[in-house]
């Protein structure tokens, strides 16, 4: 017999041959199995739980009891539902027994019914999240990526041949017992292209690695979008762990990397996942110039307001054996005015701007950007 998710059981009884009072919780009988269940786990909320189950009324009045004994459904939220005779099986009552987790439903039906009914509740400490494993080519052009949903149950309940509906993705059929945790494939994309992404931020990295006493390397990320030219893009991706590893030539993998996908990404957003540093690409800036400009006094000569002209120097050195795209952030803060740049950038907001560098394979490449910091107090 399939475990239920929580105890239903039924008296019937007619109005008119006994009292309401009569039953008072004994001779409850006919335990009736529950023919389907659909779980709808939504993030950081409880879990809304819709079961089916097929009770044999007689005409008359029936008592249905509920009962949810170690069980953490939220009571106010129990609903039932009437499907096969909605005009012939009407609800009159619910009723709770004192110190108890349960309700008694009385059901009055115009004629004998097995009647099909959906039960519908809250449910607490039951819970997904996604987890994600990425695989990469050896060259590195291209990666397969698992989806897993992790689906996790402290609720009490003791789930069998239950169905689970996430926010996103295709639904999921499995048996999850109390206390027990599972890890489901949600699905597998092949080949997907990536673009491997270096990034030196002025703000983190150290501007001359050559005076650091540990090793300096320029983070790497592999990019790539959730949507069908990348083979994804069939629903969203909720945030998860992504545990990267690498094809090293054998017909073995080597894990390279881990990463947070940290917010919601919708059809059509880039991902960016880090898999660690390169030493392969060296990059060392300098402040060349620093002077005030325009300076402004009071009447007793002091300064008062003033600009600051600046103009930093970058050597970026290439030491692979392939070409690769560099992201350089810099950052200006206050009213700021770019006076000369030898490689165009792109204004990300008032003063954060990125440098994008294509490099040849073994290439080396200096340039410099002044601009002038104005206003100044």
């Amino acid at each position: 017999m399939k475990k239920n998710i929580s105890t239903l059981l039924i008296i019937f009884t007619v109005l008119l041959s006994i009292p309401i009072k009569a039953h008072a919780r004994i001779k409850l009988t006919a335990l009736p199995e529950r023919k389907s269940v659909l779980l709808k786990l939504n993030s950081n909320k409880p879990t809304l739980v819709e079961e089916e189950r097929v009770l044999s009324l007689q005409k008359g009045t029936n008592y249905v009891d509920f009962s949810w004994k170690g069980v953490a459904i939220d009571s106010n939220s129990i609903r039932i539902k009437i499907i096969s005779h909605p005009s012939a099986v009407k609800l009159k009552n619910v009723s709770y027994p004192p110190n108890e987790n349960a309700l008694i439903w009385q059901i009055y039906c115009e004629e004998a019914f097995s009647e099909k009914v959906r039960i519908s509740y809250l449910l607490h400490n039951i819970d997904s999240l996604l987890s994600y494993t990425a695989l990469a080519e050896k060259d590195e052009t291209h990666i397969d990526l698992k989806i897993y949903a992790v689906l996790r149950n402290f609720s009490g309940e003791e789930l069998e041949d239950a169905f689970f509906k996430l926010d996103f993705g295709p639904q999921i059929e499995a048996d999850l017992s109390h206390e027990e945790t599972k890890r489901i494939l949600l699905s597998k994309s092949i080949k997907i292209p990536i673009k491997k992404e270096f990034t030196f931020d002025s703000r983190i990295l150290p501007w001359d690695p050559k005076k650091e006493k540990k090793n300096v390397g320029i983070p790497l990320r592999y990019v790539f979008k959730n949507d069908t030219d990348h083979r994804l893009g069939k629903f969203i991706l909720d945030p998860g762990k992504v545990r990267v590893f690498q094809k090293d030539g054998h017909k073995s993998q080597i894990f390279i990397g881990e990463d947070t996908i940290k917010k919601r990404t919708y059809k059509g957003d880039e991902i960016k996942l880090y898999v660690g540093d390169s030493r392969d690409i060296v990059v060392t800036q300098k402040l060349m110039k620093s002077k005030k400009t325009n300076i402004r006094r009071n009447n007793h000569n002091s300064i008062i307001l003033y600009d600051i002209e600046e103009k930093m120097s970058l050597k970026i050195e290439n030491f692979k054996k392939d070409p690769c795209e560099l992201q350089i952030i810099e950052y200006i803060p206050g009213e700021w005015e770019m006076k000369k740049t030898t490689e165009k950038y792109e204004k990300k907001n008032s003063e954060k701007i990125v440098f994008t560098i294509s490099l040849d394979p073994k290439e080396k490449r200096e340039f410099t950007f002044n601009y002038i910091k104005k206003n100044l107090r």
